[in-house]
């Protein structure tokens, strides 16, 4: 996950609607089921979901009343204590 893309989309979730966001993730995840795809474009394709996905989780702090920057952090935060464990 890359912090400037979920922060890039939880900004284009702000100003259009999350909607588009779970819409191209369903799309996305149906471009997996493309027998020919390598499994380098598979890792940018789960590259992609996650960062989104992230982006939808901030998006949810941040409509629970946490700031932006605090929501990004707090989230970055987890992911990191979930890969050191």
């Amino acid at each position: 996950m890359k912090l400037p893309i979920i922060k890039h989309l939880t900004q284009f979730i702000e100003d259009n609607d999350e909607d588009f966001v779970i819409e191209t993730i369903e799309t996305l995840e149906g471009l997996t089921e493309v027998s020919s795809l390598k499994d380098e474009e598979l890792d940018v394709i789960g590259e992609l979901i996650s960062n989104m996905y992230g982006a939808i989780e901030v998006n949810k702090m941040i409509k629970e009343g946490s700031p932006k920057k605090k929501a990004l952090n707090n989230f970055m935060n987890r992911v990191l204590g979930a890969i050191d464990k």
